[in-house]
């Protein structure tokens, strides 16, 4: 009896732990979309039922497909005993496959077949930018000369699940996405768009993909002074302390002259001197440079930057200010931006 008792012992903690290695090596698809729209970005998650931390799965979708996720390591959530692994990817304008995903574990292999996703079609709008996102927002803007008739407006967007890459404006002169980063779900943007000088506010709409509505965004389209702006001094002449530096070494020199008549002590003509030196060197003028016909200015100092205009002449105007590899001029009145030192006269 004592025998049978064994046996049976042996095969229940046999069935036990059969159970946990199987409940261990469980993968299952947790969220699928039946249905997406054209160009949109859409996850994809497999759950893993019981999986320890330090059994990382390696995933390998069907290489054969030209269907691939956007990047070959998932999202990881950890829930509990369970892992949650999203991979995301884009659709185009017919119905996509997503390929057989292949899983393996240091102890487990496993196949999860490959699946259908249906592409719906969206009623377009005339003032809608292309994009669907989950959710979509302008984090800064900034308002540039582009040319005697025209505004560039520059603006920074960051927005989830959507594909900035894709936006265009219609009924505009020129739109361009400048710059873009994606990580994951999260994507950043540098976006530009020229408009004429008559229009006071930029509106477009994207598609939030949760709401499943069309959402509107506006940006007034005013010209200010950048150093207040969120993109720093791309602009002024004279940055927004100017004033203030020069009152106060005004009023210090004077501070300083009074005490010394009055005290008679060299300290005071010391400082004062120092005061009066430093405010004249705020009345320096500005150093000129010569830019070459041809030369692009940009409207930030860096090689990925928008162009605003080319210079269609050569020309000497006053040196604003300097970055690393660029200098800051004045092309034609109210027409600030920068050019590559590459760009500036020989001689």
């Amino acid at each position: 009896m004592r025998h049978f008792r064994s046996v049976w012992l042996f095969i229940g903690l046999l069935l036990a732990y059969t159970t946990l290695v199987s409940a261990q090596s469980e993968f299952k698809y947790s969220y699928m979309p039946k249905k997406v729209y054209e160009n949109q970005l859409f996850a994809v998650t497999i759950m893993a039922i019981g999986k320890s931390d330090s059994d990382m799965p390696f995933f390998t979708f069907d290489r054969s497909s030209r269907t691939q996720a956007l990047f070959s390591k998932p999202l990881v959530v950890q829930n509990g005993n369970d892992s949650f692994y999203t991979f995301y990817f884009k659709a185009s304008d017919q119905d996509i496959r997503i390929p057989s995903l292949f899983i393996s574990t240091q102890n487990t292999e496993a196949t999860l077949e490959s699946k259908t996703i249906f592409i719906k079609n969206l009623k377009k709008r005339e003032d809608f930018s292309n994009v669907l996102a989950a959710d979509m927002k302008i984090k800064n803007s900034q308002v540039s000369h582009y040319d005697e008739k025209n505004h560039i407006v520059t603006l920074s967007i960051e927005a989830f699940e959507a594909n900035l890459e894709d936006m265009k404006l219609n009924g505009v002169q020129e739109s361009d996405i400048d710059s873009l980063t994606r990580d994951n779900a999260k994507v950043e943007a540098e976006f530009y768009v020229v408009l004429p000088v008559e229009e006071k506010v930029l509106k477009f709409t994207y598609f939030n993909t949760i709401k499943k509505q069309y959402v509107f965004l506006e940006v007034p389209v005013v010209v200010v002074d950048a150093t207040v702006s969120t993109q720093s001094d791309l602009n002024p002449k004279e940055d927004s302390f100017e004033k203030l530096k020069k009152y106060t070494f005004m009023t210090l020199v004077v501070f300083f002259f009074i005490m010394f008549l009055f005290r008679r002590d060299f300290f005071y003509l010391v400082f004062g001197v120092i005061s009066l030196i430093t405010l004249l060197t705020f009345y320096i003028p500005h150093k000129k440079i010569c830019v070459t016909q041809g030369a692009s200015l940009y409207i930030l100092p860096t090689n990925t930057s928008t162009i605003s205009t080319k210079i269609n002449q050569e020309f000497d105007t006053m040196l604003l200010g300097e970055r690393e590899g660029f200098k800051k001029v004045e092309y034609k009145e109210g027409i600030i931006g920068w050019v590559k030192n590459e760009d500036l006269c020989n001689n």
